[in-house]
């Protein structure tokens, strides 16, 4: 089931899994320089609090725009696992860290995107991510399952209404209705972090 059948389309010009067809110019506005000026990746990163030799989850990784940055947050001797549903998105993930150098990445694809990492994690990643999944409920108490003790989930999405970036409103869920879903998955915030100037940054932990 796509997401269409759910009325869940992106409109034109994009695939089932709402991603746009024309991957080149998309890549391009997901890498732009304007975009680390609000999406703020490296203190993202440094918010997650990393430790050497770490376990991440980067799901929904795309071309690797945190994926990078994570496996160099966790060392050589740490392990990232990239979930991403789009074949194209993984050979340019796989492409990006070839070139960079990183070898502590497993790049895994997520046929209907829901993929969990092998092998239990310290941290969970989604940013941008959360409205992809159908069942978002069910993934995510899938996922707090798959967490290391003290392990957490941190959610990074778009804060409801008209922004001057982001998914248009209709794709998006708030901050609320999250918690909503995350508490009917099991879990409770741990932290929050308001450094974003257009998305919540929510840390998930099993209750």
């Amino acid at each position: 089931m796509g997401h269409h059948e759910h009325g869940h389309g992106h409109g034109h010009g994009r695939d089932a899994l709402g991603n746009p067809e024309d991957l080149a110019e998309y890549l391009a506005r997901l890498e732009s320089p304007e975009r680390s000026e609000w999406q703020r990746p490296d203190e993202v990163v440094e918010a997650l609090g990393l430790t050497r030799g770490g376990l991440v989850c980067d799901v929904g990784a795309g071309p690797g725009y945190f994926t990078v940055r994570l496996a160099r947050a966790v060392g050589p001797e740490g392990k990232v696992f990239a979930i991403e549903a789009e074949p194209r998105m993984i050979e340019v993930l796989r492409a990006r860290l070839a070139h960079a150098g990183v070898g502590n990445v497993h790049a895994l694809l997520a046929h209907d995107g829901a993929g969990l990492p092998p092998e239990p994690v310290d941290r969970v990643l989604m940013v941008n991510a959360f409205h992809h999944f159908e069942a978002g409920g069910a993934y995510l108490r899938a996922l707090g399952g798959r967490l290391r003790p003290g392990g957490v989930i941190v959610n990074v999405d778009f804060h409801d209404g008209e922004l001057p970036v982001g998914p248009p409103p209709d794709h998006k869920i708030a901050r609320e209705r999250f918690l909503e879903i995350a508490a009917g998955a099991g879990l409770r915030v741990v932290d929050e972090q308001t450094f974003l100037p257009y998305q919540y940054f929510l840390a998930l932990a099993p209750a």
